[in-house]
């Protein structure tokens, strides 16, 4: 998935930070606060770092093509994720990452870590309401827990507010509403919250202020809070001062770096994405329309236990392939040569994000050939490059280098390729970003994207600097033919005179090809975790066979 605004994942916590000495006492159990020391905090991944605006200093290279078939994830692994996601979320865990990045920024910091989302709201005359995601994420004791709310708490209430004193970490529940049971049933009670999270006791949201009160008397505390997320009946009156400036940015670093718990819950987004995708492979030479195929993706996700898309999906038959966000998902398919598939489901808020591209017949064209072939080894390539520590904009780079080359071969440009790259005439075809992160939201926060990049090739790209072991990318190349874009270029001689326009119009039918996999980020390469067919020929043998 290409554009979507990534807000940061919300819910309510109330975290009490305060520096002494550490506590000896492990995380297992009942948590008791290791009050916030002054040690060195342990690391917490790479920070990406500012880029220059223009990369094209290297010699014009490509590597030769791959096979096509896609990068086995690890066995052990994969058959491993349903024993993971059998244990609880490590919500004190996140919770200790956020407190140490507050307090490598703020030595000597002591108070609450409070964050809050948003109040369910109810769509109008439907006694329904509107369809949102809390997403859970926790700040644990070593000095301060934060609990973001999951998804699994009942409609009609506030987010929980996660309590920390010397000795446990109490969330706050919604007290039962008689008048809501009626509608509703009876929500999650105290007892089973306390069961279903990473916590220890469970009290209730109506004693916050009083919490928050207590917890602020102590000398120089600060409450550490999210500007503009704060409800107006919480007050923050007893705290010497207040801080509105980092624990959002706390939150979205944190965040980068996946545990093994994420990592299965986005396997297993991945596998049930996989089951939708496969079967509409499988349909596209019967459908009549798009409709069609974006239902059964749905009923496919639904009837496997994913209720929640990460995002709509894109159904995008022909030349509506070439429109980055297609999503009225309608037309019909008669005559058209391809379809592009970019769906993915979320497996307990968290995402996965797969596009596919194939025919709709059964049988590429020998343009739609051509440009698949390039897109994949684009994508192989440039996954091939992944390891710790490589910096996103040059891989996004690569990407591009290998489609100068390959539109290059089959004659849509010409001239030499070093001169097409510096004049950034390839960014017609793909203009778009390589990836981006992939995490609570399909595209994730900590990406450190510079929007008023002037360089056209970098500017929608939503990851900058060096990733860390532990994140997760989609790799996304494309090649697209959209007329909107390409004609301004033609009409251009600083770039007209790269394009081959006799040759380019054998392509428009293509519409856009777009191939895109959730790669796992590792000390010394990658991992796949999408198991999504991609080899071309098998997806015509599988469609001819449907």
């Amino acid at each position: 998935m290409l554009a979507r605004t990534s807000p940061l994942a919300s819910s309510i916590a109330l975290c009490s930070t305060s520096i002494s000495r550490p506590a000896t006492s492990s995380l297992t159990g009942r948590l008791r606060i290791q009050r916030l020391s002054t040690a060195t905090p342990r690391p917490l991944g790479r920070t990406p770092r500012a880029l220059p605006p223009q990369r094209v200093a290297t010699p014009f290279r490509t590597t030769p093509a791959r096979l096509y078939s896609t990068p086995a994830t690890n066995a052990t692994m994969a058959q491993d994720y349903e024993t993971v996601l059998k244990g609880k979320y490590p919500a004190k865990q996140h919770a200790l990452r956020v407190a140490d990045y507050v307090k490598s920024k703020v030595p000597g910091a002591t108070g609450v870590l409070y964050a809050e989302g948003r109040m369910t709201k109810m769509l109008e005359d439907n006694d329904e309401p509107e369809p949102f995601s809390e997403h859970l994420l926790t700040l644990d004791a070593k000095t301060a827990p934060l609990l973001l709310l999951p998804d699994r708490m009942p409609p009609r209430r506030l987010p929980l507010h996660l309590r920390s004193c010397d000795e446990q970490i109490d969330p706050l529940h919604p007290p039962i509403d008689p008048d809501s049971v009626i509608w509703s049933g009876l929500p999650v009670s105290a007892a089973e919250a306390k069961e279903l999270y990473d916590v220890d006791d469970v009290k209730y949201t109506t004693d916050v202020n009083a919490e928050l009160a207590r917890l602020g008397k102590g000398p120089k505390n600060t409450v550490f809070a999210i500007q503009n997320q704060v409800l107006d009946n919480i007050t923050f009156l007893e705290f010497d001062d207040k801080n509105f400036s980092i624990l959002k940015d706390a939150i979205e670093r944190c965040r980068v770096v996946k545990d093994d718990y994420e990592v299965a819950l986005t396997r297993k987004a991945n596998a049930v994405s996989t089951i939708g995708h496969h079967a509409v492979v499988e349909y596209v030479k019967k459908a009549k329309n798009e409709r069609e195929l974006e239902a059964l993706f749905l009923q496919r996700s639904v009837a496997n236990g994913a209720k929640n898309q990460a995002y709509h999906g894109i159904f995008a038959g022909g030349r509506a392939a070439a429109t980055l966000h297609y999503v009225a998902n309608d037309a019909p398919l008669e005559g058209k040569l391809n379809l592009l598939l970019d769906a993915g489901t979320e497996w307990n808020c968290y995402a996965s994000d797969i596009t596919r591209t194939f025919p709709i017949s059964g049988k590429f064209s020998k343009e739609s050939r051509e440009i698949y072939d390039i897109v994949l080894k684009m994508q192989l390539e440039t996954t091939a490059a992944l390891k710790e520590g490589v910096v996103w904009d040059d891989i996004h780079l690569l990407a591009h280098k290998i489609a100068i080359d390959g539109l290059h071969s089959i004659g849509i440009f010409k001239g030499d390729k070093d001169e097409i790259l510096k004049s950034r005439t390839s960014v017609a075809f793909f203009p778009h970003g390589l990836g981006h992160y992939l995490g609570m939201d399909t595209h994730d926060v900590g990406g450190n994207a510079n929007y008023a990049d002037t360089d056209p090739m970098f500017r929608y790209l939503r990851v900058r600097g060096t990733l860390p072991a532990g994140s997760i990318v989609t790799v996304e190349p494309g090649i697209y033919f959209c007329s909107f874009i390409i004609e301004p270029y033609l009409k251009d001689p600083a770039h007209s005179k790269f394009i081959d326009n006799a040759v380019l119009e054998k392509y428009w039918d293509v519409g856009g090809v777009r191939i895109e996999d959730n790669i796992l980020i590792t000390k010394d390469g990658s991992e796949n975790l999408t198991p999504t067919i991609k080899d071309p020929d098998e997806l015509e043998k599988i469609i001819q066979a449907s």
